[in-house]
């Protein structure tokens, strides 16, 4: 096959498509900032519990990872334009549809069917076609660079619930207080429709920037590595993929450091409330923001660390520390170390989504990387299920026992979530044995 080397016109493409990869993630990223409306829901007059105000957020996640799959499948076929186009489309008719809320909101059971059918399965079918083409698309652009352009084409999916926890938090419109200015109803749905008109022509217009680089082509001066002894590094199709225990193993360490970050992400402004009373919605929605905002961060420099010293001790290092910060979260109380901590999750979770993606790309290929990394990232909504699970049993079990809510109520789970870091950095230790046999 002939290599096509870098000329004006190539170099001025992939440069674009890092612009609209950056645009498509940043509304994409947007989901990570539920937290926000799961505090509206558990207020009247939605009045939701714990589990009922995070099974949105959990569907949409799971409804993302499964619809990518068949997203990466036809992104290799068509090309990265078309599918995040669909993409765009759906995840803004999903929050705009979500503004039906309004309607249902005296009826707890009908505002949860309503929100899992238009935020959870509509728009999280919208971000899982629209989340793939940009990585795809840019990992075959940059083949020398492959985890910190990953992590740049992914950092705009954790800055999203950076800018949109404050746009969402500005556009809930209290509707009711009492005589002493205390909230007693909102209404997430102004916030819902706002967003969703962003989302529409924003992902839609970033889209338009995305494409495959021609066939044949490689960076100049770059040549690509030869394939191990183990195969891994050839080009596979889904099929061989699944029958390797790389495969497993990265699966399974995906599923673990996900559903960390994932039940932080969901219960984030809740726990810190609970924790400190002192921690009104605004600066919950400020430490929401700060953890998102090294969540992007996190994504460009776990990449960027992994391109130096290789996949499997940054993954090793990166669970460990997530680890120590999930075993100390549940029982701080003081904001400044609520927040320093937040921001270490924030990190770590972020990193998940350059070296996912990167590692999938090195263990099996660039040609079929969008949709053998839509396999990979079927973990994620297993994750997102159990992020939603496990919060939810710890707090339901505690206010069936009568006792109050406190920040320290929610360290069952955070410890849960601990061990199972602990386990992921086994697991990548075994990985990284197998590479080298």
């Amino acid at each position: 096959m002939s290599k096509l080397t870098e000329t004006s016109e190539t170099l001025y493409n992939r440069y674009l498509v890092v612009i609209g990869a950056l645009i498509v993630q940043l509304c994409l990223g947007s989901i990570y900032a539920w937290s926000i409306f799961q505090t509206s829901l558990k207020k009247a007059p939605y009045n939701l519990g714990t589990f009922e105000s995070l099974l949105p957020f959990a569907i949409g996640l799971a409804t993302f990872a499964v619809v990518m799959i068949f997203a990466g499948k036809w992104q290799d076929k068509v090309g990265p334009r078309r599918v995040a186009t669909t993409g765009g489309i759906l995840l803004g008719l999903g929050y705009i549809l979500g503004t039906g809320v309004s309607f249902f909101e005296t009826d707890p059971n009908l505002t949860l069917i309503w929100l899992v059918v238009t935020y959870g399965l509509i728009g999280g079918a919208g971000i899982g076609l629209a989340y793939v083409c940009p990585i795809a698309a840019l990992v075959k652009w940059f083949p020398d660079k492959k985890g910190l352009i990953t992590g740049i084409a992914v950092a705009g999916f954790g800055a999203g619930a950076l800018i949109f926890a404050r746009v969402e938090t500005a556009f809930i419109n209290v509707i009711s207080r009492d005589l002493d200015g205390k909230i007693l109803e909102s209404d997430i749905a102004p916030a819902l429709l706002i967003c969703g008109i962003i989302y529409l022509i924003a992902v839609v217009l970033g889209a338009q920037l995305l494409r495959n680089p021609p066939k044949g082509w490689i960076p100049e001066g770059w040549q690509p590595p030869e394939p191990k002894s183990t195969g891994l590094g050839r080009d596979y199709e889904w099929r061989e993929m699944l029958k390797v225990p790389q495969f497993w193993l990265l699966w399974s360490m995906f599923v673990l450091a996900a559903t960390a970050g994932l039940m932080t992400l969901g219960i984030l402004k809740t726990f810190l409330q609970a924790a400190n009373s002192s921690i009104d919605d605004n600066l919950a929605a400020s430490i929401v923001g700060i953890l998102a905002l090294f969540n992007a961060g996190g994504r460009i420099f776990w990449g960027y660390t992994s391109d130096r010293i290789n996949r499997a001790p940054t993954m090793i290092v990166m669970f460990a520390l997530l680890a120590l910060a999930m075993f100390t979260f549940g029982f701080q109380t003081d904001v400044l170390l609520l927040t320093v901590i937040a921001c270490i999750i924030g990190l770590c979770f972020g990193g998940n989504f350059a070296l996912f993606p990167s590692t999938t790309a090195d263990f099996f290929g660039t040609k079929n990387v969008g949709n053998n990394y839509g396999f990979v990232f079927s973990a994620y909504g297993v994750a997102g299920i159990l992020g939603a699970i496990i919060p939810a049993v710890v707090i339901d079990a505690i206010k069936g026992s009568g006792t109050a809510i406190t920040g320290s109520s929610y360290a069952p789970a955070f410890l849960v979530c601990a061990v199972g870091a602990i386990l992921a950095v086994a697991l990548a230790g075994i990985a990284e044995y197998l590479n080298r046999k």
